[in-house]
């Protein structure tokens, strides 16, 4: 299997990170590789916010859930979905512009999770580790406030990078059979049961070995209480009325 690949697949979130500082055109690099990402239509429908404010940092941890080490890895990056800039930039040309479909947040969501995910390979590359924030989502309006995103942008979710202090295991995924199906949707039942096994046996024989799980139970918080029912208004009162 070729380098690229392999890295790709030692993927693991990183939430321990050194006292080691990333140097500026390092990060500078990550952004020119994250900007190479496929775009829709070429729009960019992107911004990233690095929050260099300690304070600012220490209150984003806590807005995420408590997750600490947001304050103190080397870097962290705010990933916002913004059309902001994209439709200002077509209504200067003189186009009819309509704002707030559900196509323009479905672009914008999905533009910035490739960029990110460019950004999140190009530092694994570089013996960086990183760690995805959903948690942003627990409290966005606070976070738009503090980082003053304006109309037409939100934030997606932010990324921890820094020097890894640990490299926890590689969490399997579901079987490539359970993923890639031949023709039409298939049921694939069978092979979640099998993953759930396997999953069993990862909590069990991995560093500390102090969970009892599997995936299909793992996805509970999903479907319960990480519902985050305050999304939609908060993206409506962001501009994206999803019409």
């Amino acid at each position: 299997m070729n380098p690229t690949i392999e890295l790709m697949k030692s993927h693991r979130s990183i939430r321990k990170f050194t006292e080691q500082r990333i140097p500026r055109e390092t990060l500078l690099e990550l952004i020119r590789a994250g900007q190479s990402a496929a775009t829709s239509s070429h729009v960019q429908a992107y911004s990233v916010i690095h929050v260099t404010n300690p304070t600012n940092r220490e209150r984003i941890a806590e807005l995420a859930g408590g997750q600490d080490y947001i304050a103190h890895c080397s870097d962290f990056l705010v990933f916002c979905a913004d059309m902001k800039r994209p439709t200002e930039a077509s209504e200067r040309t003189g186009a009819d512009v309509t704002r707030g479909m559900t196509e323009q947040l479905l672009v914008a969501s999905v533009d910035t999770a490739l960029m990110a995910q460019n950004v999140a390979l190009a530092a694994e590359s570089e013996g960086l580790g990183i760690c995805y924030i959903g948690g942003i989502r627990n409290n966005p309006e606070a976070i738009s406030d503090l980082l003053r995103l304006p109309k037409h942008v939100y934030p997606v979710f932010g990324m921890c990078l820094g020097y890894p202090a640990d490299q926890p295991d590689i969490k399997p995924r579901l079987p490539v059979e359970t993923i890639l199906k031949q023709d039409v949707y298939e049921n694939d039942e069978e092979h979640v049961s099998a993953f759930d096994a396997s999953m069993q046996r990862y909590y069990s024989e991995r560093k500390g070995g102090n969970k009892a799980s599997d995936w299909s139970h793992n996805l509970t918080p999903l479907f319960d209480t990480k519902l985050r029912p305050h999304m939609r208004d908060f993206l409506i009162e962001r501009g994206f009325e999803m019409k």
